[in-house]
């Protein structure tokens, strides 16, 4: 065989070939645990950003772990090694710890931190995280009436936000399906000042007036809206899976509906309140995220769509049908 001029015997294509596919023998290479990579003898340095990063990984494994307190030790210690301008990784230590907290049953702590999250927010991406690992918080002890009230916060600072909308229809829903909304579950912990007590009364009255099963029920049908309005304006620039997400959630919107079973002039009276401020204009220009705070106007679920449900009577002619469809 001759190849770029040079003659080969096909002796030696064989005994390559006899190599190639010799079976190669055992090799037992050594398994590395990912604690390998963060073993003590890693602390044993003077750099504080490497301290941190071990501490760090630490506390993200643990958690991966399912170690909570492991994870939250780790995390306290990395903590104290964090430089005071790495804000990023100080929020992500932090919201760790509080969800360790809240796994581990120490509601008190994990609120705390959520506390402390909430003074250092300084953008809307900040306070989203905020208000989603408020909702975490409040799912896990079982307050329902604070994680209302988170969800209608993210409503409002991400108002063309379709899965917060349908997380409070499905967080109302749920409410009347487990027959819970006598009494209210304040987010609050108790204060000892007299206007501090006070202040908190008015605060359990009010959010016990928004979990009688009327309004429940129209905040339900009211979110439920909002989410088919949204899905099918965005559906139109979406495509491959996010579009089937979105189409398996207009499909439990619409069964959800029909549970609620309100009446055809309810369905148009909320409609109409609901996409006022539909314009595509605006929802792509307004609440964008990392927008600093202080340029956000940030109206309150009530003055920007309850009060307007609420005026239009609908829940006088169709609230007391409240017997959802099982």
């Amino acid at each position: 065989m001759e190849i770029l001029g040079s003659t080969f015997d096909d002796s030696v294509f064989s005994e390559a070939r006899d190599r190639v596919s010799a079976s190669l023998s055992s090799y037992n290479a050594k398994f590395c645990e990912p604690e390998w990579f963060c073993d003590s003898a890693a602390l044993d340095t003077d750099d504080s950003l490497e301290t941190q990063k071990v501490y760090k990984f630490r506390g993200d494994l643990a958690i991966r772990q399912g170690n909570y307190q492991k994870a939250l030790d780790a995390y306290s210690s990395c903590l104290l090694w964090i430089a005071d301008n790495n804000l990023t990784i100080r929020r992500d230590v932090l919201e760790g710890m509080a969800r360790c907290c809240t796994k581990l049953g120490q509601r008190d702590r994990a609120l705390d931190l959520a506390d402390l999250l909430s003074k250092e927010a300084s953008n809307t991406s900040h306070l989203t995280s905020l208000l989603l690992l408020k909702v975490s918080i409040y799912q896990h002890f079982g307050a329902v009436g604070a994680k209302m009230s988170s969800l209608q916060q993210l409503c409002s600072l991400l108002p063309f936000n379709p899965w917060h909308w349908f997380s409070l229809g499905q967080t109302c829903l749920q409410l009347l399906e487990s027959n819970t909304t006598t009494g209210s579950i304040s987010s609050k912990r108790c204060e000892t000042t007299e206007k501090q007590v006070s202040e908190e009364t008015e605060e359990q009255e009010e959010e016990a007036a928004e979990l009688r099963e009327d309004r429940v029920w129209l905040k339900a049908c009211t979110c439920y809206i909002r989410t088919r309005l949204l899905l099918r304006i965005l559906r139109q620039q979406q495509s491959s899976f996010v579009l089937q997400r979105s189409e398996s959630v207009l499909q439990i919107t619409e069964e959800a509906l029909q549970q609620l079973n309100p009446r055809e002039a309810t369905l148009q009276a909320l409609t109409e309140v609901m996409s006022e401020d539909l314009i595509p204009e605006k929802m792509r220009e307004d609440y964008q995220d990392g927008e600093s705070l202080t340029s956000v106007c940030l109206q309150s679920f009530r003055e920007r769509w309850w009060d307007k449900i609420l005026l239009t009577g609908v829940l006088a002619t169709d609230g007391t049908r409240t017997d959802t469809k099982s």
